[in-house]
């Protein structure tokens, strides 16, 4: 707390002082500020000894269609607690629009109910958090209202909240000081909503098919379990580097070893990369392990729970995202990689799709930038990137993705070169990343020799080669489907916002200058 202060403060109920006006602040928040330091004189200025028994948003539901006499026979009398939004006073009756986390109702007070705390009343302002309690009732204008017999100030506000109390419309307000977009956007409210629904949905389906929700660690000896840059911290008692998780991958197999054959976690995991509208550098997956199941079980297990998330949460499969008509409803499309390439790029032949010669030139005449360690499973995933990924619409499957660029995938037993792996992709956006895992560890161990040496060439995001991982393999890993689904992004898709910042309760941001 700052020492500079002016005027001399008012005593809290320990005795010390109470610091009152900033000299920085505006007038508005100083007559606050005053309201407060009477507050304070009469006794307790945050009270904490009202309980409400009833939300707003449940009375709403529960009486919606109930006409005034209906209610009125009912008699019921209800003590609800939140915030002022806006406030009529009009002689001896006034309304206040009350907020709770479930939904707004009006409070009806008549001063000749309430007594002598109307008076009072008059000078609380929007943004204050009261109590009330009173009967149920239905006004002539038909809204729902506590007609209020009790009324306490709990919580004096000392910021206005903004003048258009319908929301923010300063996108980095919104996201700097989420807790003033949550009471003023109601749209803030419900996406952050879904998102708990989503993830809650998410839980009870794979609860329902025998999946064990686990922990692992955040903080790895070694990064692993994806191709990205990680955050580096320091443990001080041990003297040693440690790097905040990329992915909780080799951990869940480890356990898939152990004899859980069914398993997931919802985590968080950490990237040292770029930010736009589609990453943020915490993020949150949804990553499952099924012994006995190939990466086309893994395909159903996908389409299955996003569209049963649609259904269930949204209400229906038939979506908007930016604009665009999407439905999860009808089956996903499954689309080969190399095939996705040559039907966008006719100008490479199907003789070229495992040429390095050949697809560097079309990487140079596509303008694509070639590193002189990129083979052809890497060139041809830099043209489908370039080319292919930003017409994917309507959901598609892609898959049989190059080994050379899946370094944890399963190899198919038919088409060498190539892994048993799928990217869902939405609206040109991936939202899942799946495969047949590879449980051959000396396969697996020449593949981390392989990142090993790539990231000695200069790969940032390469592997490491994680020799524990490798032992757990050496005892057996039954034949298993993987997944990876980004929370984040599906809540983009459900809730239809346009940036990961929206679905984010508190974004990473620049320091305010």
């Amino acid at each position: 707390m700052s020492g500079d202060t002016v005027d001399s403060g008012a005593e809290n109920n320990s005795g010390a002082e109470i610091p009152v006006t900033p000299p920085d602040e505006n007038k508005l928040i100083a007559e606050r500020r005053a309201k407060l330091t009477a507050l304070r004189a009469q006794g307790i200025a945050f009270p904490n000894d009202f309980a409400p028994d009833a939300f707003a948003g449940d009375l709403q539901s529960e009486f919606d269609g109930k006409t005034a006499e209906e209610i009125e026979a009912l008699a019921r009398r209800v003590k609800v607690a939140g915030r002022i939004l806006l406030k009529r006073v009009q002689g001896k009756v006034s309304f206040v629009q009350l907020q709770d986390m479930s939904g707004r109702i009006q409070l009806f007070i008549h001063a000749a109910t309430v007594g002598e705390i109307y008076d009072a009343f008059k000078g609380w302002d929007s943004g204050d958090i009261v109590g009330a309690e009173g009967l149920l009732m239905r006004t002539k204008t038909g809204e729902l209202s506590v007609k209020t017999s009790g009324l306490r100030l709990l919580t004096k506000s000392l910021r206005p909240l903004p003048e258009k109390w319908a929301g923010l419309t300063d996108t980095e307000t919104r996201y700097r000081q989420r807790y003033v977009d949550l009471i003023v956007t109601p749209e803030s409210r419900r996406v952050f909503q879904l998102r708990s629904l989503v993830v809650r949905h998410l839980r009870n389906y794979l609860d329902d098919r025998r999946f064990l929700e686990v922990e692992t660690p955040m903080m790895h000896v070694i990064p692993g379990g994806a191709t990205a840059r990680p955050f580096v911290t320091h443990h001080n008692a041990l003297d040693m580097d440690l790097y905040l998780r990329v992915a909780p991958e080799l951990y869940l197999k480890r356990l898939t070893v152990g004899g859980f054959d069914r398993v997931y976690e919802i985590n968080r995991n950490f990237r040292n990369e770029g930010v736009s509208t589609r990453h943020n550098p915490e993020f949150t997956m949804l990553e499952l392990y099924q012994a006995y199941a190939t990466y086309n079980e893994i395909m159903d297990i996908t389409e299955g729970m996003i569209r049963s998330a649609a259904e269930s949460v949204v209400g229906r499969t038939a979506l908007t995202w930016e604009g665009r008509e999407i439905d999860v409803g009808p089956a996903f499309k499954r689309w080969r990689m190399d095939d996705a390439v040559r039907e966008h790029n006719p100008e490479i032949g199907a003789h070229e799709m495992r040429d390095r010669d050949a697809l560097a030139r079309h990487c140079e005449r596509l303008k694509i930038p070639v590193k002189p360690g990129y083979g052809w499973g890497k060139l041809l995933l830099e043209i489908f990137e370039r080319t292919v990924e930003a017409s994917l619409i309507q959901p598609t499957f892609i898959t049989a993705h190059p080994v050379e660029v899946s370094p944890l995938a399963r190899e198919s037993d038919t088409d060498p070169g190539i892994t048993d792996r799928f990217e869902l992709f939405v609206a040109g956006k991936e939202i899942a990343n799946g495969f047949s895992e590879l449980n051959d560890p000396e396969d697996q161990a020449a593949r981390f020799l392989a990142q090993v040496q790539a990231k000695d060439a200069g790969d940032d995001e390469a592997m490491h080669f994680d020799a524990d991982y490798i032992r757990a393999l050496e005892y057996g890993m039954p034949p298993t489907g993987g997944l990876g689904i980004g929370i984040d992004r599906l809540i983009m898709l459900l809730a239809d916002v346009p940036s990961i910042r929206d679905v984010l309760l508190f974004p990473y941001m620049r320091p305010e200058s």
